[in-house]
């Protein structure tokens, strides 16, 4: 147990919803455990973060988040990765200079996301304790069992250690051009040696959590000899609402279940997604769920039984569903293996391809590309999972592995054995 009075833990956590709210969610646990706890992230995620009892510092303002995500290159497989790490570039110094002024080394400990490169570089040169925070598997770079990148769609049948070596050139054409140069230029006035590769040098090197169940993501030989795995860390009920709408839950309550479609909290250019959502319900005759944080998203006339929901937490709402039709990302997809949910991705950059393999090698799910998402191919992909007895059983033998665990007790468990000093 950690003692509140000695011992303080800081967060970072840097992206959208799905980073942000497993950080939060750790936090409160901590917090919970007798921890003091303080939480750099973006602004907009300043009342969450109050609403958990954490204390908060902006990395950057309201309208900067609101720029980044907004831009359409993000929600593209190689534009998008290039568009996040200028990002991260920018929220470096920044995040460094926060925990230079509050962190104290051999003390404090410091758990970072892993974008917040500016904890990494805190460790290296304040000597501040660090263990880094994956939450998908994809950060994870294996020779054996490489993981999917975002617009590289190799053939499984390719050898794993040629995938792997095709995978690398993403960091000396993509992600190395895109996050070195600012991040060694700022190394380089602290007088810090140049970081050569970056998906090598963001893990920690005292310890690595990965957020994701061995049987989702089997553990492989040439991982980090530090990493370690927990569950999945459920945090939705964190997000803008605890719970379902009165009218939201009298819907679900009013008809048979229905199919969810959403493109994640903070994704832009949604339209088309949308409006064959729309259809694929009329085409199929089932009531309909479009969840999306943005109006402007959505077609103007709706079939009936078929609504808008700007928010709704998944851990209420897919229970009462048939299936989830959705991008890709982790927390939405750990949801929906939480409810027994079957689930079809259509993935659009960043871990979604990797996590739509996952999805369909488990037998819980399937998988369609953004350009083969038509109305009537959607409908198909959703009526053979909805009517699938091997799908249903697969995703009961899946839901009672979820019941199993907690990842977010897991990951503090872990935190608390790396406290500096011991316990």
């Amino acid at each position: 147990m950690v003692n509140g009075a000695d011992r303080r833990v800081f967060l970072v956590g840097l992206g959208t919803h799905g980073d942000i709210l497993p950080v939060i969610a750790l936090g409160a646990a901590l917090r919970g455990r007798g921890a003091e706890v303080r939480l750099a992230a973006p602004a907009p995620f300043r009342s969450l973060a109050a609403r958990a009892g954490l204390a908060f510092h902006a990395i950057g303002t309201e309208a900067d988040f609101a720029r980044v995500v907004g831009q359409p290159a993000l929600w593209r497989p190689v534009r998008g990765a290039r568009a996040m790490l200028e990002a991260v570039a920018a929220a470096t110094e920044p995040t460094y200079r926060w925990l230079e002024a509050q962190a104290r080394p051999g003390t404090d400990r410091v758990v970072a996301s892993t974008l917040a490169l500016g904890a990494r570089v805190a460790q290296e040169r304040l000597g501040l304790s660090l263990t880094t925070l994956h939450l998908m598997p994809m950060l994870v770079e294996s020779r054996i069992a490489p993981p999917r990148l975002p617009g590289l769609p190799l053939p499984g049948l390719l050898p794993a250690r040629l995938r792997h070596a095709l995978g690398r050139g993403a960091d000396r054409f993509v992600l190395g051009p895109a996050a070195l140069p600012p991040l060694n230029a700022f190394r380089a006035g602290l007088g810090l040696a140049p970081v050569k590769r970056l998906r090598h040098w963001w893990h920690s090197p005292e310890r690595v959590l990965l957020t994701v169940p061995d049987w989702y993501a089997p553990p492989q030989a040439d991982w980090p000899a530090q990493l370690t795995q927990v569950g999945f860390p459920l945090a939705d009920t964190y997000g803008d609402a605890e719970d379902l709408a009165p009218d939201l839950a009298a819907f679900l309550r009013a008809g048979p279940a229905p199919l969810v479609f959403t493109y994640g909290s903070a994704m832009s250019g949604a339209q088309a997604f949308f409006a064959t959502a729309a259809e694929v319900c009329r085409l199929s005759g089932r009531r309909g769920l479009l969840l999306a944080g943005r109006a402007d998203e959505i077609p103007a006339d709706l079939p009936p039984g078929v609504r808008h929901v700007p928010y709704a937490p998944l851990s209420r709402l897919l229970p009462a569903c048939a299936a989830l039709i959705h991008h890709g990302g982790v927390g939405t997809v750990a949801q929906a293996l939480a409810a027994g949910c079957p689930q079809l991705i259509v993935p659009v950059a960043f871990d979604h391809a990797d996590e739509a393999q996952r999805v369909v090698r488990l037998g819980v799910g399937a998988s369609l590309g953004r350009w083969r998402f038509t109305a009537r191919r959607a409908r198909r992909a959703i009526e053979a999972l909805v009517g699938s007895a091997a799908v249903a059983q697969a995703c009961r033998e899946v839901q009672v592995l979820m019941r199993s665990e907690n990842g977010v007790a897991g990951a503090c468990e872990a935190i608390d054995g790396a406290a500096p000093g011991g316990g």
